[in-house]
């Protein structure tokens, strides 16, 4: 079992890591844009119903994406790099993800099972192309473990892309996160029900030692 503590890094004030509230709209506006999947998407593939693709189809999905900032908790953690917002990752209570239940990387995870709000997942990263190889997505990471464990989170998982059985992964695959960036956080691989997609997880040991 995975173990500690992780906070969201801040390096000599240059990266910055913090929760996706409302009036930080404008910013997800900026690190999601208009071109590529992310202005397609909008972060709703895991939720049931949702459709990615071009024109009111990213409209909804957009409309739908404010919605959810707006509502709160904050659907996930924003990163800045000087002051410039530059990434984003998705994390919430995995029941939330409706679309999740029905995916074959939670084959096996009974309904009952699955309906568990202790267990958080990570689904989703965004990095702007100037940014990366900075250590964002690492960043982005610690700042979503500290978002899913002061909401209570005992548990928290992921569904990254082994990069050495596939290092031809494209942009749609890999806004699920690289492997060694979980590993390197320490989370710890569960299960692999495909070649180069493992589950992995974080054990919070002081949220699951109350119960």
């Amino acid at each position: 079992m995975t173990k500690a503590r992780v906070r969201p890094r801040q390096d000599a004030a240059s990266l910055q890591v913090v929760p996706a509230t409302a009036g930080r709209w404008p910013d997800l506006e900026d690190v999601f844009g208009t071109r590529g999947d992310p202005s397609r998407c909008w972060c709703q593939w895991f939720y049931e119903g949702a459709q990615v693709g071009p024109g009111e189809l990213a409209a909804a999905n957009k409309e739908s994406f404010r919605a959810q900032v707006a509502a709160g908790p904050p659907p996930g953690v924003i990163a800045y790099l000087d002051r410039a917002p530059v990434g984003w990752a998705a994390v919430a209570r995995r029941p939330v993800y409706t679309r999740l239940r029905r995916s074959t990387v939670l084959r096996g995870t009974s309904p009952s099972g699955f309906e568990d709000e202790s267990v958080w997942s990570v689904t989703c990263f965004v990095v702007k192309a100037g940014a990366r190889r900075q250590g964002v997505s690492t960043a982005l990471l610690r700042g979503a473990v500290e978002l899913a464990q002061s909401g209570g989170a005992s548990v928290i998982e992921a569904y990254p892309v082994d990069l050495e059985l596939k290092s031809s992964a494209t942009a749609a695959e890999l806004y699920h996160g690289a492997l060694s960036t979980f590993l390197h956080v320490g989370f710890a691989e569960v299960s692999r029900p495909a070649p180069a997609r493992p589950v992995v997880r974080l054990y919070l040991p002081e949220v699951r030692s109350q119960h």
